[in-house]
């Protein structure tokens, strides 16, 4: 695999230090399942696309074909839309993931030549699938992947395996039982409809394809349950079911959750689901809580399903996007032998994204990393994570670790009293940790950890660096327009100043076919709390309260930008629209 980096660095596609960077990815993934350096150049280390397969196509001697979505024939739609027909689902699944498209034919019989356009045609599962198909020789050329999207898309957009059997769910008043009690076996007669299982089948499945982050199933007054998908950090109504007992649906998601019991539904659950969706392995952490509807004889539930793919972790410190003051201080704490490096923001905010990324920036064969984490989220390779359960809970799992030699600690989140003094035992007895708070910002922070009982000298000499971070939507590269000056009156609130909105471009959101409302993708607004010398002492001269304003001025001075200065230089920078920065964050004090 170094020699096709070499060659890319000779013709310029690549620079010495990118290929070093993209070699030492790939040696931090699974052996199973490393992706090739060609994949980690455009996917992890921004190098063009076209550029890097346009030369690798060049290197393997695979023709390059331009082809438009507008210029195809409905003979040849046919013909694509009927090779997919014809395979099975986990052919036709895979066939999409690896970007293929079987575009033409030539000859006939055993002389028949299928050609294939690949998004990559270096990729082994494009060859793999194309021996699948009943062709009896065929031809992998190179496409654009805009291309073959685009192909794939006009193809095959009116596909939808599992929204048409929506309407076959029917509400059949005759059979409704009597509300005061759950009837089971009424309850049973509506699960065992196909349709209805298909349907919870199809909403786990099409989260994923959607890339949504969170589901949430919600029951309705009048036998309707909507069926929320929560995109880019809003949630949106992806169905709303009518004519089918909440109590029903509800009871399908739970039969299909591991560690939930279906008929308990007076108390707050947790579980789990794993599928294999589009050849990858997806888990689905359930959460099901007790709902008091406007019908008090309803044993009504809210489950929320949070997404967990691996695919999305972000194992490069570069990609988090954090800003370059931030970043230096971050690499700082880290790489630091020991301290407690937190960070902080509510439900849905990225910690647990930004805490990956910074074990795989410190994970070594060397090294004992061990994670105390409940539920555990993503799975990190090279780390030990230990498992909670009713026989070990989160406490005992701290305590364990104390005697288990490890060199780097992940604690998932600094609950109480016991977990923080554990936490700052650990940072001040030569462990690496890394913990997650639930605060405003990164001053209040300490504020939190002094509440909490830490005295003022431990938390100065255990920590190292608190970020406090949030997600805010990006604005869609196609569509996004520049916003009138006559509108720069809440910027101006935000704070900037005249000469800045002077030199400076703003961007507004529009919508188009390729985004949501304007915005696609998130993006990290952070403030980054290094404990400089004067920091560490304005907390270890705390009285009966630490001095918030103090830190912050201290930080500021030392390059610290807030939650609101971070969302400004996203603004100036056209990622994100002064809307998303006044939705999560809060005036500077002066």
């Amino acid at each position: 695999m170094a020699k096709i980096g070499d060659i890319l660095v000779s013709r310029g596609v690549v620079s010495q230090d990118i290929l070093k960077q993209a070699l030492e990815i790939q040696q931090t993934e699974p052996p199973n399942n490393r992706r090739q350096l060609g994949k980690i150049f455009y996917e992890d280390l921004g190098i063009d696309q076209h550029a890097v397969l346009h030369e690798l196509s060049t290197i393997f001697a695979i023709k390059e074909v331009e082809v438009s979505a507008d210029d195809l024939t409905e003979e040849q739609i046919e013909f694509i839309d009927g090779v997919f027909d014809s395979r099975s689902d986990a052919v036709r699944a895979a066939m999409l993931r690896s970007k293929m498209v079987p575009f033409s034919v030539k000859g006939q019989g055993r002389e028949a030549v299928l050609r294939i356009l690949a998004a990559d045609p270096t990729d082994p599962e494009v060859t793999s699938m194309a021996e699948q198909l009943p062709f009896g020789n065929f031809e992998i050329v190179y496409s654009r992947v805009e291309n073959v999207e685009a192909i794939l898309n006009k193809v095959l957009s009116s596909r939808n395996d599992f929204l048409g059997i929506l309407d076959e769910i029917q509400y059949d008043e005759e059979n409704q039982v009597d509300e005061e009690d759950v009837d089971e076996a009424a309850l049973d007669a509506e699960i065992n409809q196909s349709a209805l299982t298909a349907l919870v089948e199809g909403v786990l499945m099409e989260a994923v394809r959607q890339d949504v982050s969170d589901i949430h199933v919600v029951p309705q007054p009048g036998n309707i349950t909507d069926l929320n998908f929560r995109v880019d950090g809003k949630l949106e109504t992806w169905h709303s079911q009518k004519g089918v007992k909440p109590e029903a649906i509800s009871a399908v998601f739970k039969d299909k959750t591991r560690n939930v019991d279906r008929f308990e539904r007076d108390i707050a659950q947790d579980g789990f689901i794993q599928r294999k969706i589009d050849g990858y392995l997806i888990r689905y952490r359930v959460s099901i809580i007790p709902l008091v509807g406007s019908e008090f004889d309803r044993k009504l539930e809210s489950i929320v399903i949070r997404i967990l793919d691996d695919r999305k972790v972000i194992t490069d410190l570069n990609k988090l996007g954090l800003q370059a003051k931030a970043l230096s201080d971050f690499k700082k704490a880290i790489n630091k032998p020991s301290g407690i490096v937190i960070v902080t923001g509510p439900t849905g905010s990225g910690k647990s994204t930004t805490l990956v990324a910074a074990l795989h920036a410190v994970i070594t064969p060397e090294k004992c990393v061990l994670t105390v984490e409940d539920p555990v989220e993503y799975l990190i390779y090279g780390a030990r994570q230990l498992k909670i359960s009713d026989k070990m809970g989160f406490d005992a799992a701290i305590r364990a670790i104390l005697r288990h030699d490890p060199d780097i600690v992940l604690v998932g989140e600094i609950r109480d009293l016991k977990t923080a003094e554990t936490a700052m035992k650990l940072a001040n007895t030569g462990h690496l940790t890394f913990s997650t708070l639930h605060t405003n910002d990164a001053p209040s922070a300490v504020s939190r950890l002094y509440k909490m009982g830490i005295e003022p000298f431990l938390i100065g000499s255990s920590v190292s660096l608190i970020l406090a971070q949030r997600l805010v939507r990006r604005l869609c590269k196609e569509c996004k327009r520049v916003l009138d000056k006559e509108h720069y009156d809440t910027a101006r609130a935000l704070g900037f100043t005249e000469e800045e909105l002077e030199d400076i471009t703003i961007y507004e959101p529009v919508g188009c076919d390729k985004c949501r409302h304007g915005y696609k993708g998130r993006t990290a607004v952070m403030e980054s709390l290094y404990f400089t010398p004067e920091i560490k002492q304005i907390i270890v001269s705390s009285g009966d309260q630490v001095n918030e304003d103090a830190i912050r001025d201290s930080a500021i001075k030392n390059g610290m930008l807030t939650l609101r200065a971070s969302g400004r230089e996203r603004i100036k920078e056209g990622i994100t629209s002064i809307e998303e920065i006044v939705a999560v964050t809060v005036e500077d004090e002066e």
